[in-house]
């Protein structure tokens, strides 16, 4: 297992970080946040046909170009840097990820083409009224009728629901546990938007009232494939909880040295230096704690399960730490609506609580190691 980055992979970073610092500065988040999509469909476009970054880790075959879990890693650490408001976690992490792992050759054929160019957005209908992101929490039924399938019911908390083309379910059937696609257009489907306390990021209820619905994997495979999906959904976000992470950083270190007080900056405060050095600890532990687990996930290790855990608790509570930190070190005004801080705060916020909070990932990680 290589560690170290390579060059090429070095030259991605500097690649995306110049591109998203130029499309999406905090004047067009604050802007996107506003927006009932979320997002702007041209630079999405450009994010597909110039960068190729929604094609990144899917394979050749399928329209991609075929690179690895550690390249995405990299790209959404950056994204998270910025906080970038486009659907491209629901699209290439949840829903395409989702698809790999049911090992459907013909489902991916279909797919997964749309997804890598850019021209399908999609998204993963998992959690239900209850939130929870256990496999036995899914109550939601298919039925078989004739020749295919239908779906009844309510899914909650969807990412970027409200504007996903592909719909990509998680239901039980007589078998057991189940994928199927479903078109976002679909009679008898109903996506909402719903208030969220991360605005970058939108959420949607839907609703689904005899939909058909197109099975992917075999019916009752779903559940250890998506056991492996969600693994690596926790590391992507881990990634991205490192971006804003060091982005908070970044910003409380900047101000302590053009703020001043009794003629000299706070920076050079013993109490601030302390939060300073605490802060780049937990932000450089939970770098380590996610490109670990990105790395397990390129060489296929046993070791999945136990680090996706272990590094969705490490950097969901770093995350939340520098961001609040970052608040503090800028006194009175990182509070106001004004100031970026408050924005990180509430993405730390919010994904922490996402694929479930520290207490769940610790305590499954005490199971899977047999504490």
């Amino acid at each position: 297992m290589d560690l170290i980055a390579s060059p090429e992979q070095d030259e991605l970073r500097s690649s995306v970080r110049r591109f998203l610092e130029t499309k999406s500065p905090s004047e067009v988040v604050r802007t996107l946040m506003d927006d009932p999509t979320g997002y702007d469909l041209a630079v999405w476009s450009q994010m597909a046909n110039q960068l190729g970054l929604q094609g990144l880790a899917i394979p050749e075959e399928y329209g991609g170009s075929g690179f690895g879990f550690v390249e995405l890693t990299i790209v959404l650490e950056e994204m998270g840097r910025v906080l970038m408001p486009s659907p491209y976690f629901s699209t290439v992490v949840l829903a395409a990820q989702a698809i790999l792992d049911s090992g459907d050759a013909d489902a991916a054929k279909r797919l997964l083409p749309g997804i890598a160019d850019g021209s399908t957005i999609a998204t993963l209908a998992f959690t239900e009224e209850n939130g929870r992101w256990d496999l036995g929490s899914i109550a939601m039924s298919a039925t078989k009728q004739g020749d295919g399938w239908s779906l009844s019911g309510t899914k909650s908390y969807v990412v970027d629901g409200h504007i996903a083309g592909l719909v990509v379910v998680a239901a039980q059937t007589d078998s057991g546990l189940t994928l199927f696609a479903v078109d976002g257009s679909a009679a008898g489907l109903t996506a909402t938007a719903v208030p969220a306390l991360d605005q970058t990021r939108k959420l949607a209820t839907i609703t689904f009232e005899g939909v058909p619905a197109t099975p992917i994997g075999a019916p009752g495979a779903a559940a250890e494939s998506l056991a492996k999906t969600l693994d690596k959904v926790a590391l992507a976000l881990a990634a991205e909880q490192v971006g804003g992470a060091q982005r908070a950083m970044d910003m409380a270190v900047e101000y302590s040295k053009i703020r001043t007080q009794f003629d000299q900056p706070i920076g050079s405060f013993q109490a601030l230096k302390h939060k300073a050095s605490e802060v780049m600890l937990r932000v450089e532990s939970a770098r380590a704690a996610a490109y670990y687990g990105a790395w397990a996930v390129a060489e296929d290790s046993d070791e999945v399960p136990t680090v996706a855990s272990l590094a969705k608790a490490y950097c969901s509570e770093a995350f939340f730490h520098a961001a609040g930190e970052n608040i503090q070190m800028h006194g009175g005004i990182g509070f106001t609506w004004e100031h970026d801080a408050h924005l990180y705060f509430k993405r730390a916020k919010a994904t922490q609580l996402f694929l479930g909070d520290g207490t769940y990932h610790r305590e499954r990680l005490a199971d899977l190691i047999g504490i």
